[in-house]
């Protein structure tokens, strides 16, 4: 088994609560679901109004697959433009 993991350090530049930067984490996260069928969550800065931390994870049992997943996962954040990607960072595990 393969996991391929992916921590994503994302900026709302607009937004002015935690309301509106919820919001905007929720839609995207909703949106990196339905489109790549990967596990996403918010898992850090929750109390900031305008930085935003997420994890990604993609099981699979090749490595490759799991890589191009995640770095298909990193373009389409990257492109969005309600939240500027500020870092990522990526690690494949193999169990």
């Amino acid at each position: 088994m393969v996991i391929g993991t992916l921590v994503l350090r994302l900026q709302v530049p607009g937004s002015e609560s935690l309301k509106d930067k919820r919001q905007v984490v929720r839609s995207l996260v909703a949106r990196v679901r339905r489109t790549f069928d990967v596990a996403i969550a918010e898992v850090g800065d929750q109390d900031l109004w305008q930085a935003v931390e997420l994890g990604v994870a993609c099981v699979s049992n090749d490595a490759r697959h799991a890589d191009e997943v995640c770095q298909k996962v990193l373009r389409y954040v990257g492109e969005d433009g309600e939240a500027l990607l500020v870092d990522s960072r990526f690690e494949i595990v193999r169990l």
